[in-house]
C-alpha cells in the first residue's frame, strides 16, 4: 500500500528521481515578466485613447439615461427614459421601437399627478392595457 504513495504524487516523484534536470532561468522570467507589462500597457494606452477620442465621457454615457422597464413578454418591454428635461415611455420589439407616451421630468407619484392634473405612470399604462383587451 505504501509502495504507491509515489504515484499519487508524481511531481514529487519525479523531483527525486531525476536529480540532472535543469531548472528555469531568471531569464525566462524576467521576459514572462516584461512581456506581461507591455501586455497590461498596451491595454491602458488603447483605455486612454478611446476615452481621449469619445471626449471625455464614458461609453454609453450621453444625454440619456434608462430610468426603468418592464418585460411584457419574453422579447417585448417598455422603457422608461429620461431624456434632457423629458421622460420617454418607448416600447421595444423585435425590429422596432416606437414612442409610447411623453412626459415631463418629474416624479411620477399620487401625489403629483393629483397637484398636475396628470395620471401617475401606472394608472396610464393600466388603462392602455384595459383598452387594448376591449380592442
Amino acid at each position: 500500500m505504501l509502495r504507491f504513495i509515489p504515484l499519487l504524487l508524481p511531481l514529487t516523484a519525479a523531483a527525486a528521481t531525476d536529480t540532472a534536470s535543469p531548472g528555469v532561468g531568471a531569464g525566462t522570467y524576467l521576459q514572462a515578466g516584461l512581456a506581461l507589462a507591455l501586455i497590461v500597457s498596451l491595454l491602458i494606452g488603447a483605455a486612454w485613447l478611446a476615452r481621449k477620442v469619445t471626449g471625455g465621457k464614458g461609453f454609453g454615457q450621453g444625454g440619456i439615461r434608462v430610468l426603468g422597464g418592464v418585460a411584457l413578454g419574453p422579447r417585448e418591454r417598455i422603457v422608461l427614459l429620461e431624456v434632457g428635461e423629458e421622460w420617454l415611455v418607448i416600447g421595444i420589439v423585435p425590429g422596432q421601437i416606437r414612442t409610447l407616451h411623453r412626459l415631463a421630468k418629474g416624479d411620477l407619484t399620487a401625489e403629483n399627478a393629483a397637484t398636475t392634473g396628470q395620471r401617475p405612470f401606472a394608472q396610464w399604462l393600466q388603462h392602455i392595457g384595459e383598452r387594448r383587451q376591449h380592442d
